[in-house]
């Protein structure tokens, strides 16, 4: 149980809430309500064995950097508490739930089931060759909306699931660049591919905002070609300021409050974004 605990905690596993909110939001979408409770527990089942699956593969690639760098060097891995043999074990187990999840939903998602599982593994990868990586890993985290409206619809033939797609990608892209401008100097130090070790910080939190208008836009799209109702308005207008706000929190020359924006905030946005667009579903039908 220690072990577990240990891995748990390595894998930062209460932050699933940052991407169940948005798979939840492409599921009541696409069920225009609320979806079967069978769908409801294998797309979650689905999505925390995906998280799990990609935040392993993430620990182990990046265990000999995690090593060398201040802030992540007390991490279990680095520190001898989880063998990295253990951490591909759990990998693996994650992998056969998340392939049973897409089974169990309908052979349109398990025929894209391959293809997630590859961007799920090879993102952690990216940062080695591209400073595109913030946005590659926005788009592996965005296909869990889009994959949740795969489960109920067993069909993305629809401008909404891109949409939704599109906009996780640039949210995503924006706070990890924000998170990344902690570790500037390491990563030029390393090597590492990041827009604020190749542009500096400013650009990155530049950036970021762009991303986050986008995010704004495509949100704002969704709910224009849905139909949605002056809730999801209301709640389109609380993540606006909710954004605003955490840009506040860091400027290039302060990035004392990262945690709070990385942490917090996207945990209040994506909370915020699926109850207003249910409650506008819910009110509509």
């Amino acid at each position: 149980m220690k072990q577990v605990r240990l891995f748990l905690e390595m894998i930062k596993f209460e932050h699933t809430i940052f991407a169940l909110p948005f798979a939840y939001l492409g599921m009541v979408l696409a069920a225009r309500g609320w979806p079967t409770w069978h769908q409801f527990l294998w797309i979650t089942i689905a999505m925390v064995a995906a998280r799990t699956l990609a935040m392993s593969v993430n620990r182990v690639a990046d265990r000999h950097f995690d090593a060398r760098n201040p802030r992540t060097a007390q991490r279990a891995l680095p520190r001898g508490l989880l063998t990295p043999a253990q951490v591909w074990g759990a990998a693996g187990i994650s992998l056969a739930v998340f392939l049973l999840s897409a089974w169990q939903l309908n052979d349109f998602v398990l025929r894209l089931a391959p293809l997630a599982v590859i961007a799920l593994v090879g993102y952690s990868y990216t940062k080695r060759f591209t400073w595109l990586s913030h946005w590659i890993l926005g788009m592996t985290d965005g296909a869990a909306a889009a994959g949740a409206w795969a489960a109920v619809r067993a069909s993305l033939n629809d401008p909404i699931p891109w949409l939704l797609w599109g906009a996780v990608t640039v949210w995503i892209a924006g706070f990890d660049l924000i998170y990344a401008c902690q570790d500037v100097a390491f990563d030029r130090e390393m090597g590492l591919q990041a827009v604020p070790a190749r542009f500096g910080v400013a650009t990155a939190l530049r950036w970021a905002k762009i991303c986050h208008i986008l995010t704004i836009i495509l949100l704002a799209a969704v709910g224009w070609v849905a139909g949605l109702g002056w809730v999801y308005w209301l709640g389109m207008l609380s993540i606006a300021i909710l954004l605003a706000y955490e840009h506040s929190l860091v400027r290039p020359d302060d990035l004392s409050r990262v945690d709070v924006a990385f942490f917090n905030m996207n945990g209040y946005i994506s909370v915020t974004t699926f109850l207003a667009t249910l409650i506008a579903i819910l009110m509509r039908t």
